[in-house]
C-alpha cells in the first residue's frame, strides 16, 4: 500500500532506455515455471506494514488457490525500493516471473518495453470481462488506446487525514473543503503550539502526486494531448508554486519536512506531532503505529474553491497497484487463472480489507465493508474526483524530473531561500531538459 511503501512507487529513477530491448519475462531457468506447468512465481508489493504481515496476509490465498487449481505459487514479496529495477533486470535478460504486481502510475512505461502480456479482449474475457473494473482503475493500466499492460488489483486515493484533538483545541469544528480554509485553519493550529500538515518533501513520487493534482485544479497538466512534456506553462508554474508554498509562505508544512523522504510525515501525524496528512489510504498504517480510528477524521483532499468533483475539481490522482503477467511464461494458463482469481469477487473482498484499500471490481467494491470512515471517502473520491496520471512512456522519467525540481524547491524554502515564479520555472525548465526526445 503506498503508504507502507515509503519513496519507492516513484522512485523511479532509473531509466527505462535499458528497457528498450526487452524481450520478455518468466523463463525455465530464471525464476519463471517452465520446469513445472504446476507452479507459478510470483512477485508481490510490500502493501503491508512489513514483508512478513504481507506473507502473513498472502500465502493462505495463495494455498486456497493451489487447492482449486492445483497450482503452486511460489511467492516474493520485493520491498518497492528493489522492485523497478528488478523488473527492468528481467525485461531485459527474459529471466523473470509469471506474475507480478506494479505501481499503477508505471503502466504505460512497462508497457512500451513489450514484455508484459496485453489485456485484450481475449484476455479479458477469461478473467470475467473488462466491464468488471471501474472505469478510474482502468484508465491507470496503460495508454490510451492500446491493450492494457496489465488488471486493477488494488485501488488507493489520496484523502486529508486530521487529528481530532488538536482541531478542537484549536477552534477549528470541521475539516477545510479549499486550501484557502486549510491555511487559516494551519495558521490556527500553528500558533496553538502544534504542526498544521506534514509533507514528505524528498520523496519524489509524494511530490508528483500533489503537484499533479494542483495542476489539474488549476486546469492544466504536465503534457500535451500529443504526450509530449510541457512543464513550464503558467498554470503549471502556479500549481507548483502554490505546492510549495504551503512551507515557503503560508508556514503550515514545518521546514524540516523538506528532507523527508520514508514515511516520517505519517509517524509525525500517529504520534499527534502534527494536525493534518495528506495521504492516500493510510488506514492501516496508522493503526500499526497504533493511532486508533477514533482519533482521526477523514475528509476529501481541499480544492481550490467549492467541492469536489470532475474536471478542474480534481482532489487525487488515480492510485493502486496492477497485476500483469511477463508474456513470454511458459505458463501463460496458469498465469491467467491467477489473475483471474486474485481479481475474483472474494479474493477482493478479503485482499483489500486486509489492506484498507479499495476493490477495483465494481461489485467486490460494492461490500458494505468498503462504506466505513476509513475508507468511505476513497471510493467515492475514486468515483468522482480522481484522474489517472500521464499514460504516457516517459512517465518514470517525469516522476524522477519533476520529483526532484519540487524536491529542490523544498529544499530552498528550507533554507530560507525565496521561491518565486522565476525559480519555480528555471527548475521546471531544466527538468523538460531531462525528458527523452520524442
Amino acid at each position: 500500500m503506498r503508504s507502507i511503501r515509503a519513496a519507492a512507487v516513484g522512485a523511479v529513477t532509473m531509466s527505462f532506455a535499458l528497457a528498450a530491448t526487452a524481450c520478455g519475462g518468466g523463463s525455465s531457468s530464471g525464476g519463471g515455471s517452465g520446469d513445472s506447468p504446476k507452479t507459478l512465481t510470483y512477485w508481490a508489493t510490500n502493501q503491508g506494514a512489513s514483508i512478513a504481515i504481507d506473507q502473513k496476509v498472502l500465502q493462505p490465498e495463495l494455498d486456497k488457490f493451489q487447492k482449486q487449481s492445483g497450482i503452486k505459487v511460489k511467492l516474493e514479496v520485493v520491498p518497492w525500493s528493489d522492485l523497478l529495477n528488478r523488473i527492468l533486470t528481467a525485461t531485459t535478460s527474459g529471466q523473470g516471473p509469471d506474475v507480478l504486481n506494479i505501481g499503477n502510475t508505471w503502466s504505460a512505461s512497462l508497457q512500451a518495453t513489450g514484455a508484459l502480456l496485453p489485456w485484450d479482449e481475449g484476455n479479458f474475457s477469461k478473467i470475467g470481462g473488462r466491464d468488471r473494473f471501474v472505469d478510474s482503475a482502468l484508465g491507470s493500466t496503460g495508454v490510451q488506446g492500446k491493450d492494457p499492460a496489465a488488471v486493477p488489483l488494488y485501488s488507493m486515493a489520496y484523502a486529508l487525514y486530521y487529528n481530532k484533538r488538536i482541531f478542537a483545541d484549536a477552534g477549528i469544528t470541521k475539516p477545510p473543503a479549499t486550501w484557502d480554509e486549510l491555511i487559516a485553519d494551519g495558521k490556527k493550529i500553528e500558533a496553538s503550539g502544534k504542526s498544521a500538515l506534514g509533507a514528505e518533501g524528498a520523496n519524489l513520487s509524494e511530490n508528483i502526486h500533489h503537484v499533479f493534482v494542483f495542476a489539474k485544479q488549476h486546469g492544466a497538466d504536465f503534457f500535451t494531448p500529443e504526450g509530449k512534456p510541457d512543464f513550464t506553462g503558467t498554470k503549471v508554474v502556479d500549481a507548483v508554486k502554490q505546492y510549495v508554498d504551503l512551507m515557503a509562505k503560508d508556514k503550515i508544512i514545518p521546514t524540516g519536512d523538506a528532507e523527508y523522504a520514508q514515511n516520517q510525515s505519517v509517524s509525525d501525524f500517529a504520534k499527534g506531532k502534527q494536525a493534518m496528512l495528506l495521504w492516500q489510504t493510510a488506514a492501516a498504517n496508522l493503526k500499526s503505529q497504533g493511532m486508533s480510528e477514533d482519533a482521526y477524521g477523514v475528509a476529501p483532499v481541499p480544492v481550490r474553491s467549492g467541492a469536489p468533483g470532475t474536471g478542474a475539481q480534481t482532489n487525487s490522482m488515480v492510485a493502486g497497484i496492477n497485476i500483469a503477467v511477463f508474456k513470454n511464461s511458459h505458463n501463460l494458463d496458469g498465469a491467467t487463472k491467477f489473475v483471474k482469481f486474485m481479481t475474483g469477487d472474494a479474493e477482493q473482498k478479503i485482499l483489500n480489507k486486509a489492506y484498507t484499500t479499495i476493490p477495483p471490481v465494481k461489485s467486490a467494491q460494492a461490500d458494505p465493508a468498503f462504506d466505513a470512515p476509513a475508507t468511505a471517502v476513497l471510493k467515492q473520491t475514486l468515483a468522482t474526483s480522481a484522474a489517472a496520471l500521464p499514460q504516457v512512456a516517459s512517465e518514470s522519467q517525469f516522476e524522477t524530473a519533476v520529483g526532484t525540481a519540487v524536491k529542490d524547491l523544498f529544499a530552498d524554502a528550507a533554507a530560507g531561500r525565496a521561491v518565486t515564479t522565476d525559480s519555480v520555472r528555471a527548475k521546471l525548465e531544466k527538468a523538460q531538459q531531462q525528458m527523452p526526445a520524442a
